[in-house]
This record gives C-alpha cells, structure tokens and sequence, in this order.
C-alpha cells in the first residue's frame, strides 16, 4: 500500500512540474502585441509534434489559433504565417528586417556560407555564382548530356523486377548529383557518399544537441569526418566536396581521388565570383542537398499520378514517344529536345503543386517590426507556410484533382502566388535544373517501362516495355 502511494505521490508531482514547465515556458515567451499559440516545452518547444505530425500540426494550429500563430520548434520561437497576403509580402522584402532563418542545425550542418544563409552582398555574390553553373548555356552544353548519360545508366535492366519506386527516385536524384561533381568515381565511393548523406539529411532539420546518438550529431560528425590532410588514396567518406590545396583533394566529407574533371569545370565557372575554400564547399553542399528531397519526391509522386490517371500518362507518352521517333536508339535527348516537353513541364508542376513537397521557408527578424497587427520581437524566426496556397480554389479549380493541363497556361507559373520555387529574390536558382533531371527521368521511365501497382502503394512491377 504505502509502494502504491508513493507511486502515486510520485506521478503527481511529475505531473506538476511538466504542468509548471509548459506553463513557465508560455509566460516567458508572452508578450503584448504577439499572436495567439502554444510554446510547448522550455528549449524542445513543439519540435517533437512539428516534425511527426507534419501538416495536421499546423492544420489543428490553424483551426485552433487562425492563419497566424506562435510556437517554439526547432530551438527557436517561431510565428507561423499561412496567410497568402503575409507570406508574399515577407518573401519579396527581405530588406525590411527579414532574413533567411535556418535553425542553427541547418547553418552547422550545410554550412553559414550557403546560398541559403547568406544575404545581402554575400548573397547577391554567392547567387551570381551558382547561376553561372545553372544557366541555358550550362545546361543545354554541360549538365543535360551528363544528366542523360547517367540517367540512363541508373534506369538500365530493370525489366520485369519489382521496384521500390521511393528508393529508385531517391537513388536517381543523389546519383544524379554526385556524378556531375565527381564523375570519375566508382560505384563504391557512391556507396560510401550516400551513407554519410543521409545522417547529412537527417540532422538538418533537428535540434541542435550534440551527443552520440541524437541525428544532429550524426550529420554533424558526417559533414566532419576528416579535420587533417589526407591522400588522395583515402577511402571516400562523402565524395563530391572537394577543393584542390597543396596537391592534395580536401574533403568536407572525407578525402577522395579521381575529382578533377567535372570540380575543375566549376572552380573555372565561379572564379570570377570570388568565393573562399568554405564558401566553395558550402555551395557545393547546398547543390547536393537541396535539391535531393524536391527532385527524388517529385519523381516519384509524378510516376504515382500518371498511373492513377491514364490520360495524362498517355498524353505525355505521346510527347515522348514522338521525340524518340526523330532519335536513333541509343541517341540522347538534347535541349531542343527538352524545349518540346510542355507537357511533361505541366506534368512537374502539377505534381509539385499537389504533392507539396516544400511546406514553406524560414525567415528571421533583425528588428522589432509589426505584421499583420502583431508584434514580432527581433531574432523571432517566422515560418512562411505556403503549402495551403497550393489548395486554394480561387487559384486553383478543383485543387485536389490531378490536372496538369492547367499549367499549359504558362502564365500559371508567374502568377502571384506560385510559390512551388520559392519568391523573390530567392526564388529557386537550381529550379531549371530540377526540371531538366525529372524531365529525363519521365523521358527514360515512360518510353522504356510500363509498370503496374503491386502490394498496395509500396511497389511498382515493371513489365518488359
């Protein structure tokens, strides 16, 4: 009995200091002028509940709080804006006291120098630099026949197997990636690189606390798994980061040989932009990680949609089809080629919109400023959430539906509120790029396989075409 009790007693006063904590944890982050919402636990917030529950969070959030709402996640307070008008004015003025505001795990994982992070002159510099290896000329000279090479290489024999189409998409867009920085390394080395790439994934969006076992410290420690020289015969740990000093291969990740012809070709692009060795290897990190989880999920929502939709699988069919009839069998598709692929344009962003496969970007005050009403405190981070706007009905007939056909109006894409690349001055300097990669993906997937649904929504069966 008296065990029982002191049980009980125990739970109690449990029960009264988490009761004092959350309650504490809300009187010190209120203050007049803020919006109504819920900081959760003092330093861990609402991150837990953020990160699992995904959209419901900021559905229950809205229905509770309205379309403007405080909270702490991601070690930091945070004003979430899913108000259309709010979040177009905060994305074209970053000048007014609104800057990028990647959590502290972002910044020590990819790097303070990433395009992402940097504003201002940095910015303007870093951005001029990354278009210099993204622009038509690129594209169409250097990137698209890299792209279709190794493409087609990552979609060889896969006749009659059972596929994991999440994991296919996934390896495609890092494989992609990786070979257009380190061409001349083998299938091990990418082994390698992957392994460390998704702690790098992993501990991006986390909080900061750094002890074994926790993902911050596993992509923490795989983006410095090397701190001295090495040789360039040191087994690779994270490929593609590299940067020529001394004679030797320096690696963010590791320590690597055989990079010299593609890393060359961009150190000669960006010379001119006069980045340092970090901010060289920062861009080179973003370019890796940016745009991995957009063009594998896009891939992959894209084959998702055109099976369950047979008239638009066949339309783009078509589009196909009637390229690879002016090509010779092995010939590679090329820019004038890709030019023609409005639909599978349409296709992309269609998918894009309804899959939302960017919830929204990260802003941080400099200063004390008032939106919307409400006051928010300087060094405040505000979530811009966009994902609703892709379901509005006034923008959008029909939102739910699948219709790619929509963005033949090409107007679609420079509408106000088309936020699928972001806005503003930070709209998306790798979105042609992305395009392209999941363009000859559908090329090579839709001209060679047709496939089937087995096992529910977790594989694709792909019959002999």
């Amino acid at each position: 009995m008296e065990v029982l009790m002191g049980s009980v007693c125990a739970l109690v006063l449990v029960g009264w200091v988490c009761f004092g904590l959350l309650k504490w944890n809300g009187i010190r982050h209120n203050r007049r002028g803020l919006p109504p919402g819920t900081m959760g636990w003092p330093f861990f917030g609402e991150t837990t509940e953020f990160l699992k529950q995904g959209p419901d969070f900021m559905k229950n959030k809205r229905a509770r709080f309205g379309s403007v709402f405080k909270s702490h996640i991601l070690g930091s307070p945070t004003i979430v804006s899913m108000d259309p008008e709010l979040n177009r004015y905060i994305l074209l003025n970053e000048g007014k006291g609104l800057v990028p505001g990647y959590p502290q795990s972002t910044l020590d994982i990819l790097g303070k120098s990433n395009i992402a992070a940097v504003r201002g002159s940095d910015h303007k510099r870093i951005r001029g630099s990354f278009l210099s290896l993204v622009n038509p000329s690129m594209l169409k000279d250097w990137l698209l026949p890299r792209i279709d090479k190794y493409m087609r290489l990552h979609l060889n024999n896969l006749d009659s197997k059972t596929i994991d189409i999440q994991k296919l998409t996934a390896n495609m867009a890092l494989f992609i990636a990786f070979k257009q920085i380190m061409e001349t390394e083998s299938s091990s080395s990418y082994e390698a690189f992957k392994a460390e790439f998704d702690k790098l994934m992993m501990g991006s969006l986390s909080l900061p606390i750094n002890i074994p076992g926790t993902n911050y410290y596993g992509g923490f420690m795989g983006g410095l798994q090397a701190s001295t020289p090495r040789p360039k015969t040191y087994p690779i740990y994270m490929g593609g980061l590299v940067l020529a000093r001394g004679g030797w291969a320096q690696v963010r990740f590791g320590w690597v040989a055989g990079w010299q012809a593609n890393f060359k070709t961009w150190l000669t692009r960006i010379r001119e932009y006069k980045l340092n060795d970090d901010e060289i290897l920062d861009q080179v990190i973003m370019i890796l990680y940016s745009g991995f989880e957009t063009i594998s999920t896009t891939s992959m929502m894209a084959i998702k949609y055109l099976h369950d939709h047979p008239t638009a699988l066949q339309e783009l069919r078509d589009e196909h089809f009637a390229i690879r009839g002016r090509k010779k069998p092995e010939e590679p598709i090329e820019w004038n080629d890709y030019k023609t692929m409005s639909f599978t344009r349409a296709v992309t962003f269609e998918t894009l919109r309804l899959a939302t496969v960017v919830n929204g970007v990260l802003r941080k005050t400099t200063e004390e400023m008032e939106l919307n009403g409400f006051v928010i405190p300087r060094g405040w981070r505000i979530y811009v959430y966009t994902r609703e706007i892709n379901y509005n009905p006034f923008l959008y007939p029909e939102p739910l539906k699948f219709n790619p056909w929509r963005w033949l109006d090409k107007s679609m894409e420079s509408q106000n509120y088309c936020f699928l690349f972001g806005g503003g001055s930070r709209l998306c300097p790798g979105k042609e790029l992305g395009i392209v990669i999941i363009s000859t993906f559908l090329h090579y997937f839709v001209t060679q396989y047709r496939w089937e649904e087995v096992g529910g929504e977790k594989d694709t069966q792909i019959p002999e075409s």
